[in-house]
């Protein structure tokens, strides 16, 4: 047995869910990061997209016969 199970052992419930809303603050305030740089990039790429000219497509006078 390891020192952090004799600790989880000796500790009472309500330190075991302080420690697990702990852990999932931690994890959502990561996810949230990475999530938030996400957003960023897709900014970023669609700032680019936005400063290039809309050329248009050429159409021909005649149907595409297949």
């Amino acid at each position: 047995m390891d020192i952090n199970d004799s600790e989880a052992e000796s500790a009472g419930p309500i330190e075991l869910v302080t420690d697990l809303l702990e852990i999932a603050a931690q994890c959502a305030a990561s996810n949230l990061l990475d999530f938030a740089a996400q957003l960023a990039g897709l900014a970023e790429d669609l700032k680019a997209l936005a400063a290039r000219p809309i050329e248009p497509t050429p159409t021909s006078a005649e149907p595409d016969p297949f």
